[in-house]
């Protein structure tokens, strides 16, 4: 009889376990450092670096992209507790996903200052360029000597520039295009955009001075001269800058003085920003996978 009841019953246990476990992982989960948004290739959460010196590294950052492919982030936050720098940097890639989509060549640079810890993770592609002791090496000799003179700045640009070399060693495909730096490729969304809500305004503009044909005409050479230093095609730019030339007549451009800057096609111009407008800041490649291949240190 005890058996038979106990067996009744099991089911019922077996879900109040579950539960309970739920309910523990779900606390677990809370407590965990949250994950910075994915906004630039230099974020600093303890404000350590300066504006100028992020700029400068968010600039060598770019222009390595721009002629090698490598997405590199640098993730300075004030701790990683109560993860260690490993599982946390793992979380962080998995979400942000660097490098490009096809090749994952992504890599991460997290500096905890608080815990006075680093650590240089590699997507799976960028594993044989950076192997963990190379990684390592380049935490000892380059970065974490000067993190200990108080130069953060100072750290990461060695870092930086030894991972430089180790990553153009590495045959890689070469870069699709030359997209301009920050844009994270060439989208057609952006274009999409720039048409509906950016080319309206600018040939308004335009038009206040050249009159509206001449004003419709000057906005499409000016959006297919971008759209040729973007993609480097001579088709997507001339295509881009008629489709530009119609979308300005066809907004009834006019001076002014007769309809107000704020009607017309000036309407939805803010909403660019949300819909990933042209000019909308870093994005991530979609394409790292990053498989624990990397080194950690402390200062």
């Amino acid at each position: 009889m005890p058996l038979r009841l106990c067996a009744r019953w099991l089911p019922l246990w077996l879900l109040a376990a579950s539960c309970a476990l739920m309910a523990v992982s779900a606390r677990a989960q809370a407590a965990l450092q949250a994950i910075p948004a994915l906004t630039a290739r230099v974020i600093d959460t303890t404000g350590t670096l300066g504006p100028g010196q992020r700029q400068t590294l968010e600039d060598k950052l770019a222009e390595f992209e721009r002629r090698k492919g490598s997405q590199i982030v640098v993730l300075m936050i004030p701790s990683t507790q109560p993860e260690d720098i490993v599982d946390y940097t793992q979380r962080v890639g998995e979400l942000w996903k660097l490098g490009r989509k096809g090749v994952g060549d992504g890599l991460l640079l997290v500096v905890a200052r608080n815990d006075r810890t680093v650590r240089i993770a590699t997507a799976k592609t960028l594993e044989g360029a950076i192997p963990d002791l190379a990684a390592r090496q380049v935490i000892d000799r380059a970065i974490t000597p000067r993190f200990r003179e108080g130069d953060f700045a100072g750290g990461l640009n060695a870092g930086l520039d030894q991972i430089f070399a180790l990553i153009s060693g590495e045959k890689l495909p070469e870069p699709s295009n030359s997209a301009r730096p920050g844009s994270g490729g060439f989208q057609w969304m952006d274009m999409a955009v720039l048409l509906f809500f950016t080319v309206p305004f600018m040939a308004r503009l335009l038009s206040a001075v050249a009159g509206r044909k001449a004003g419709s005409f000057l906005a499409g050479g000016a959006v297919g001269l971008l759209a040729w230093w973007l993609t480097a095609s001579l088709v997507v730019a001339v295509l881009a800058g008629l489709a530009s030339f119609v979308v300005a007549l066809a907004s009834g451009v006019v001076s002014p003085g007769r309809r107000g800057w704020g009607g017309g096609g000036m309407g939805g111009f803010g909403n660019g920003r949300g819909s990933g407008g042209f000019g909308g800041g870093f994005r991530s490649g979609g394409g790292g996978d990053f498989g624990g291949g990397g080194a950690s240190g402390r200062w």
